[in-house]
């Protein structure tokens, strides 16, 4: 019960923080910068788990449903009803931009449908992660990728993310990297967080030309 509640509270104290755009103790996907191409990050990122969902509707209805379910398994739906520390990004792609071990990403499809990720704790395992209850979410290993990355601020919107997205294409276009597959938007904080201080990214896989 004590356990419960200090992991309540810490989640009340994550989200307050978020409310004006600071991640405290947010833990991230373990990532490395190798390279720049002017404001872009080329990243490696390490083998991690997610749990995922898939939901239907427009991006930003699509987004909200997938959160809530998989906030859910994460504050306690789960088979050992076991708090699992939130992390950044939350992010979403069409199911067909994404292999079925990619990062969840955002992009246009005919389909409408879109895959929801959270990130796990490095803490955890395929198998130590306590079973979701609701059957509509998996768990997943995600391999080691190789990502450009642009960030930027403000409302997480289609539009920004299409011309932030067009933005990151064209600057890959002109480097040593090439993109491999459709680019993606992660957002790692609360729609109610301060517009200014948000932190957003839209990324591509990339190999060497």
């Amino acid at each position: 019960m004590k356990a419960a509640l200090l992991g309540l509270g810490a989640a009340i104290l994550t989200t307050a923080c978020s409310t004006v755009g600071v991640r405290s103790g947010t833990e991230e996907p373990a990532w490395r910068e190798i390279a720049r191409i002017d404001e872009i990050e080329v990243r490696t990122y390490e083998t991690r788990i997610a749990a995922r969902t898939m939901v239907t509707g427009d991006s930003d209805a699509a987004r909200n449903a997938g959160f809530r379910k998989l906030a859910a398994y994460i504050f306690g739906a789960n088979a050992g009803r076991t708090s699992i520390a939130m992390t950044a990004p939350v992010a979403q792609a069409s199911s067909q931009t994404i292999a079925m071990t990619a990062p969840v990403a955002q992009a246009p499809s005919g389909t409408g449908l879109w895959a929801i990720e959270f990130f796990m704790p490095a803490e955890w395992t395929l198998e130590s992660l306590p079973v979701p209850r609701d059957p509509a979410v998996q768990l997943v290993a995600v391999p080691a990728e190789t990502f450009a990355v642009l960030r930027f601020s403000g409302v997480g919107s289609v539009r920004a993310v299409e011309a932030h997205k067009a933005e990151l294409i064209a600057g890959v276009a002109g480097s040593g990297w090439r993109a491999v597959g459709e680019p993606v938007a992660w957002f790692y904080d609360p729609p109610w967080s301060v517009p200014a201080m948000r932190r957003n990214e839209v990324a591509v896989r990339v190999e060497r030309r």
